[in-house]
């Protein structure tokens, strides 16, 4: 079973800070988890720790039932896809994806086999002959696929390997990265700073930063109930609009919060370790702002920006108290740059944060307050 295990993994150089520190995860077998957050989070220093490239300063690594920390790549059961590609521009492609298995000492037959049968899968049979300046981009990143499939390895690494490609390009190789995870129920760890590519691949998302795990769930937990400013912030595009406010009440329904300015809202969240007075952060969704007086909560704003998507609009409005803000609009519908409009959201849309930047949890609909304030 490729069951990955890190238990308080840290990882330090020459005794000076820790790049990382104390990282626990747990990787079960079939699992697609991707690694994502932003350059210098460590994300990449993990998958390399992770396959016998880096040392580890401290804690524990198990790759099923074997502690691997001090065993070297080729007795880990592992096989990576670099960013870079790395095939050697001399061999075909069939000699490219035979490498690694003629120096394990497999038979011919064995290497033909599991060659023919990857290069099916990922539809490069017809490319077997050809040189790697002779292939696209697209077509080089799934010979490098390739490479790690017929090795048949216990766990896949992925270091951000559509980040050499075009757009359309890192679409198409991403659904071919999903249907291969489904095709070969295989454990894999994908490293990216896209987070784009993390809610679309990732069975698991963990979040990093500085050099620590912030959260690690599902793609759907990581949006609707992000642990902290950071993860809210980082997980959506366009980012979490921000408000800071001040608890004026609390009761079993959520918190009523005064904004900058003095407008008050209603956020149904479970507001238990808050009290009168304290500061907060409100958190609401460009998607889940409506345009018109039709929610809970109503704001008036001047548009200073409208970015057109053909299918929707992103308005960036500075609401009466001052504060931006970006709201999804109706791409069929024109807005004026200097207009005053409307906007609303519901109660149960708010996210709210507490002084530390620690996330409150969202009251699901049953739990919610049937009116406004009252």
């Amino acid at each position: 079973m490729a069951t990955v295990k890190l238990n308080n993994l840290s990882k330090s150089y020459d005794g000076k800070a820790k790049v990382l520190d104390g990282i626990n995860l747990d990787i079960k077998h079939g699992e697609f988890v991707v690694l994502v957050g932003p350059s210098g989070c460590g994300k990449s220093t993990l998958l390399r720790m992770l396959c016998g490239l880096e040392s580890i300063t401290g804690g524990e690594l198990s790759i099923g039932d074997t502690v691997v920390n001090d065993l070297p790549p080729a007795e880990r059961g592992i096989a990576m896809v670099f960013q870079s590609y790395a095939l050697y521009p001399h061999m075909s492609v069939y000699k490219n994806m035979a490498f690694g298995l003629k120096i394990a000492g497999e038979s011919k037959s064995q290497i033909d086999a599991r060659i023919k049968n990857a290069a099916k899968i990922l539809k490069i049979d017809h490319l077997l002959e050809r040189l790697p300046r002779e292939l696209s981009g697209g077509q080089r990143q799934r010979v490098a696929i390739g490479r790690a499939i017929v090795r048949e390895p216990k766990l896949f690494l992925f270091d951000e390997p559509l980040s050499n490609l075009d757009a359309a390009l890192r679409v198409q190789t991403r659904l071919e990265i999903a249907k291969l995870h489904r095709e070969l129920n295989a454990t894999m760890v994908y490293v990216t700073h896209d987070q784009v590519e993390a809610m679309t691949l990732g069975d698991k998302i963990v979040v990093m930063h500085d050099g620590h795990i912030q959260q690690a769930g599902t793609p759907l937990e990581l949006y609707q109930q992000p642990a902290n400013l950071f993860v809210a912030t980082f997980i959506g595009s366009p980012k979490m609009n921000l408000l800071k406010g001040r608890v004026i009440a609390v009761n079993e329904h959520g918190a009523h919060i005064a904004l900058k300015g003095g407008q008050e809202i209603h956020a149904t969240v479970d507001a238990s370790r808050l009290k009168a007075n304290d500061e907060v952060t409100v958190g609401i969704r460009a998607e889940h702002i409506l345009e018109g007086n039709v929610g809970d909560e109503s704001f008036t704003g001047t548009v200073n920006l409208v970015e057109h998507l053909g299918e929707a609009n992103y308005l960036y409005l500075t609401l009466a108290n001052g504060d931006d803000i970006v709201v999804r609009g109706d791409g069929e519908r024109e807005v004026a740059i200097g207009s005053a409009i409307t906007i609303s959201t519901a109660s149960s849309s708010f996210h709210v944060f507490d002084a530390d930047g620690q996330a409150l949890r969202r009251l699901k609909p049953g739990n919610m307050r049937s009116s406004r304030h009252g």
